[in-house]
C-alpha cells in the first residue's frame, strides 16, 4: 500500500510539488501530442531567460519563497538535449526562488541519447536524486517505429553510467501495444529492462493521437495496429514479470521497490496542488487550474511585457473535483482512501454518488478493504468504464 508519510503535499497552505517543461527535443518521436520544439541553443537560451523571468515575476506575490518543495520534476520534451550549463542553470533557479525539504525527489527525465558520464555527474552533484530514462522499447524495430534516437545498448549504457553517477533511485518507461510488436517480443523486452535492476519501471500502452505521424501511418494502413486482445495480455504479462522481481504495481501504469514510488507522481494521482513552470505547464494552484502559453513566442512576450505567461485559467467545481479525486484515486492500486476523500470533501462518497459504490461491488468491478475502495481484476479491465460511472452528469 503506498504511503506518504514522507512527503508534505501542503507547506503554508501551498502546493510543495513542483513541475518544469523544457520544451526541445532532438526530434519529435511520430506518437508524441506533447508540446516540444526541434531544439537549438538560440531558443534554449530565450527559454531559460523566461524561466527566470517567470520566476521573478510570481516572487513578486504568493509564489515566493513561501513554496517549500518536497518534489521536483524536470520533465519534457527530453530536458538532457540541454548542455549541462543550461541544465544547471535551471536547477539554480529552481534553489534560488524555492526551498527544497528535506528529503526533497527531485526528477530529471532523460533520453538514453543524450546522456554521458559528464552529464549524469553533473546533475546527481546538483541535487538530482532520481533519473527518468525513455527506454521505450528494447528491440531496432520497435525503437524505430517509435521514432527514437537511441538503441537499446545505449539504455543499458546510461543507467550504467547512472549508477556509477551515484543514482540509487531510476525509472525506466516502457511502451507498449506498438504496431508491428509481439507479445514474445514485449516479454523479452521486460525481461532485459529487469535484468538492469531499475527501481521503478512505468508502462504504458500506445495510445493512438490524433495528428501524430504515427495515427496517419496507421490510419492509412501503413502499419497495423496491435490487436486489442495482444495488448491485455502484453500488459498482463508486465504486471506478471514485474511483480517477480520486487516491483509492485502501485498504479495502473507503474511499478515500484518499496518505497520508490514516484513522489511527485503520487500528489498528481492524489488530485493535490502543483505549480507548472515554462511553456505549456500546467499548474493546479487554490481550486484553479491553469496552464501557460505553449509557444515559445508568445511565452516570452507575457514575459516580456512583465505578466505571468498564463494562456488559460479554470475554476474547478466542487462536482469536477470530486470526480477527479476518485478518478485518480482509482487508478492507484491501494485505490480511493474512503477516510481522506471525507476529510477532504465532508461527507463519504456514496453521500455524493449514491448506490454507485454498492452496485459496482455487486458487480465485482469494485472491492472495499478496509478504508480504500479499488478496482478488482476485472474491473481494472474496464477501468474506464467504471469510472465513467462517477462523472458529472
Amino acid at each position: 500500500m503506498v504511503k506518504f508519510s514522507n512527503t508534505k503535499m501542503f507547506f503554508n497552505g501551498l502546493p510543495t510539488a513542483l513541475y518544469i517543461h523544457v520544451p526541445f527535443c532532438v526530434r519529435k518521436c511520430p506518437y508524441c501530442d506533447f508540446i516540444s520544439y526541434p531544439y537549438n541553443e538560440s531558443d534554449a537560451r530565450h527559454y531559460i531567460n523566461g524561466l527566470r523571468r517567470e520566476m521573478e515575476l510570481r516572487d513578486g506575490g504568493q509564489y515566493d519563497k513561501r513554496w517549500h518543495l518536497s518534489t521536483v520534476f524536470i520533465g519534457g520534451g527530453t530536458p538532457t538535449c540541454l548542455s549541462n550549463v543550461m541544465l544547471l542553470e535551471i536547477i539554480a533557479l529552481i534553489k534560488n526562488h524555492f526551498n527544497l525539504l528535506p528529503g526533497v525527489e527531485f526528477t530529471v527525465e532523460a533520453n538514453p541519447g543524450t546522456v554521458d558520464t559528464g552529464k549524469l555527474n553533473a546533475l546527481r552533484r546538483a541535487g538530482v536524486n532520481r533519473l527518468s530514462l525513455g527506454a521505450q522499447a528494447c528491440t531496432e524495430t520497435t525503437l524505430s517505429t517509435l521514432g527514437r534516437i537511441h538503441t537499446h545498448r545505449q539504455t543499458v549504457a546510461a543507467v550504467r553510467q547512472a549508477r556509477e553517477a551515484g543514482f540509487s533511485n531510476i525509472n525506466l518507461d516502457l511502451i507498449f501495444e506498438v504496431p508491428g510488436q509481439t507479445l514474445t517480443e514485449w516479454q523479452c523486452c521486460l525481461e532485459q529492462v529487469v535484468a538492469l535492476q531499475p527501481e521503478h519501471v512505468s508502462a504504458y500502452g500506445l495510445q493512438l493521437e490524433e495528428g501524430t505521424p504515427l495515427k496517419e501511418s496507421v490510419d492509412s494502413g501503413k502499419l497495423v495496429p496491435c490487436a486489442e486482445d495482444t495488448g491485455l495480455a502484453m500488459y498482463r504479462k508486465a504486471i506478471e514479470i514485474l511483480k517477480a522481481v520486487g516491483l509492485e504495481q502501485y498504479e495502473i501504469s507503474n511499478f515500484a521497490r518499496p518505497g520508490r514510488q514516484c513522489r511527485h507522481n503520487l500528489i498528481y494521482w492524489y488530485n493535490e496542488g502543483y505549480l507548472g513552470l515554462g511553456p505549456a505547464a500546467h499548474s493546479y494552484v487554490g481550486g484553479k487550474r491553469m496552464a501557460n502559453e505553449s509557444g515559445l513566442a508568445e511565452y516570452n512576450s507575457k514575459l516580456r511585457d512583465g505578466k505571468i505567461p498564463v494562456a488559460w485559467t479554470e475554476q474547478i467545481t466542487p462536482e469536477i473535483d470530486i470526480f477527479e479525486t476518485v478518478f485518480l484515486g482509482l487508478r492507484m492500486n491501494c485505490g480511493l482512501d474512503l477516510d481522506r476523500f471525507k476529510r477532504r470533501f465532508g461527507a463519504e462518497l456514496d453521500h455524493f454518488y449514491p448506490g454507485v459504490m454498492n452496485a459496482l461491488i455487486d458487480k465485482r468491478f469494485l472491492e472495499q478493504r478496509g478504508n480504500h475502495l479499488r478496482l478488482t481484476a476485472d474491473g481494472l479491465a474496464v477501468a474506464n468504464a467504471v469510472m465513467s460511472e462517477f462523472a458529472p452528469s
